[in-house]
C-alpha cells in the first residue's frame, strides 16, 4: 500500500473536495445514502469524510462496506472523531479504524506533542495518516484555538493553533485543519508549513467560507458537508464547487 499522502494526492488531481458525509445520526438510511453519494459524486470528490456521531450508530461491517465502496470509487476516507485521549486508548481506537478501513484519522493535539508523536508513528506504519486539528472553521473557535498559550516563563505567548502547527509539523502529520472562514490563518500556516503539511478546510458554504480564499490563500483540500447534502441536486453542487476550484 502506498503512503495515504500518495493516495490523496493521486485521489485529488480532478477535484480537491473532500464529502462531510456527516447525516444526522437520527437518519436510518446513512449506509444506503451515502454508498448513494458516492456512486453519483465520486466523479467531483477526491475522499469522503465520516464524523464521530454519523459513525456511533453503525456496526463494523457498515462501515467496512462504506469504505470497501469508497476505495472502488477511487476515494480516500477520514474517520473525524477528534482523538484526543490517553496513549493505550489512542492507539486501541487508531487500530479499530484502520481495522475498519479508514485511510486516516483526525487528531486534537491537545493530547500533547509526544502523544501525536505516537499516533503518527503507528498510523505510518500501516501506511494510514493523520490530520490534526489546527483552528476549526466555527466563529466560537476564535475563544480557544486563538487563546494566547505558553509553555515556559521565558516563552513568548502565542496563539494555541501556532503551537498546534508547530507540533504537528514535529510529528510528522500528514495535514491540519484549518477552517475555511479563517483565510488569513491559513495563509500563516502555509506560510510556516510549507509543503510539510497539507491543509484541509471545512466551512466552504453554508458556514461562510469561500472556495476561492481559501484556495488562493493555501489550503490543499476543501471538507464540505451541509452545503452539498443540503442541496437540491448535490451532485450538481459537488460538480459545481469541483469547477469553482479547478
Amino acid at each position: 500500500m502506498t503512503k495515504f499522502k500518495t493516495r490523496i494526492s493521486k485521489s485529488s488531481k480532478n477535484s480537491l473536495i473532500i464529502l462531510a458525509n456527516d447525516y444526522s445520526s437520527a437518519n436510518t438510511k446513512i449506509v444506503s445514502q451515502t454508498i448513494k453519494n458516492i456512486k453519483t459524486m465520486h466523479k467531483f470528490l477526491c475522499g469522503i469524510k465520516l464524523n464521530f456521531h454519523a459513525l456511533l450508530p453503525l456496526g463494523k461491517k457498515e462501515i467496512v462496506k462504506i469504505n470497501k465502496t469508497a476505495h472502488q470509487y477511487g476515494l480516500q476516507t477520514i474517520a473525524d472523531i477528534k482523538l484526543n485521549d490517553i496513549g493505550n486508548t489512542n492507539q486501541i481506537t487508531s487500530k479499530i479504524l484502520w481495522d475498519f478501513g479508514f485511510d486516516a484519522i483526525i487528531v486534537n493535539p491537545i493530547m500533547g506533542p509526544e502523544s501525536l508523536k505516537k499516533i503518527v508513528r503507528e498510523a505510518h506504519k500501516r501506511d494510514r495518516g493523520v490530520i490534526a486539528l489546527c483552528h476549526m472553521s466555527a466563529p466560537e473557535a476564535k475563544v480557544s484555538y486563538e487563546i494566547n498559550v505558553s509553555l515556559s516563563k521565558n516563552s513568548k505567548p502565542k496563539p494555541l493553533y501556532q503551537l498546534f502547527l508547530k507540533w504537528a509539523i514535529s510529528s510528522g502529520a500528514d495535514g491540519i485543519i484549518v477552517g475555511a472562514t479563517y483565510p488569513k490563518i491559513i495563509s500563516h500556516c502555509k506560510k510556516i508549513s510549507g509543503k510539510k503539511l497539507d491543509i484541509y478546510s471545512p466551512g466552504i458554504g453554508t458556514q461562510g467560507g469561500s472556495v476561492t480564499k481559501a484556495i488562493t490563500s493555501g489550503s490543499d483540500f476543501l471538507i464540505v458537508g451541509r452545503t452539498i447534502l443540503g442541496s437540491r441536486n448535490p451532485a450538481r453542487t459537488a460538480k459545481q464547487l469541483q469547477s469553482a476550484n479547478a
